[in-house]
């Protein structure tokens, strides 16, 4: 599931994964799989920004402001009954609260 395109704050450092996978096994998104021995970025955009995968990454490989962006974007559009909106975007694709 893609909630918004080109927002996510999800950072990830290739140098500092160990291919524990703990990040795959906490995303509730499948934004994460393993390849060659690390684990490696899917699809961004599949990112809610909940702030799993860097709670548990013991190694400070993965960064993300969680709550912001598409995560919030969803809860708001649940309030409000409408698409996912963080409410700041000017209604285009270039408008992004992030």
């Amino acid at each position: 599931m893609i909630y918004l395109k080109n927002v996510s704050t999800l950072e990830y450092d290739r140098n500092s994964c160990t291919g524990c996978g703990m990040c795959i096994e906490v995303c509730p998104h499948n934004v994460f799989e393993r390849e060659d021995g690390k684990v490696k970025i899917l699809s961004k955009d599949r990112c809610m920004e909940c702030g799993a995968c860097m709670m548990n990454c013991a190694f400070d490989a993965i960064r993300v402001n969680k709550g912001v962006g598409c995560a919030s974007a969803v809860i708001n559009g649940v309030l409000k009954g409408t698409e996912p909106s963080c409410g700041c975007s000017d209604g285009n694709s270039s408008g992004c609260c992030c």
